[in-house]
């Protein structure tokens, strides 16, 4: 089964940059870890939340708005697709994830096709 991995990196930037530099290397190596992962489909880092354009449409007019979903209580820093046998395959790649263990957190979700 596929699964998206969404990497919501909450206080983690934070944190992991205020590691020594040895320890931010070893984060560094530890995604790389999960990107050479088998079943990993890495995707390219994400840009910034401030950078971030947000569009919605109402009424037909397409709307913009300078910076992240308002909505969303932690900013999503990244996300990877992963081939794993079951959730708890994929429970275990996301405990890998740095984010995770610095203030962050790695959500789940079983892809599906719509169409």
């Amino acid at each position: 089964m596929k699964y998206i991995m969404l990497i919501y990196q909450g206080p983690a930037i934070e944190r992991q940059n205020a590691l020594p530099e040895e320890d931010r290397k070893q984060v560094y190596a530890d995604y790389q870890g999960i990107n050479e992962t088998p079943g990993v489909t890495p995707m390219p880092p994400m840009g910034l939340p401030e950078n971030a354009t947000t569009v919605r449409v109402e009424g037909g007019k397409t709307l913009t708005t300078d910076g992240p979903f308002v909505g969303m209580k932690e900013s999503v820093g990244g996300l990877f697709i992963l081939e794993a046998e079951n959730l708890d395959a994929a429970i275990e790649v996301a405990a890998r994830v740095p984010a995770a263990r610095y203030g962050g957190a790695v959500e789940i979700r079983p892809s599906q096709v719509y169409w």
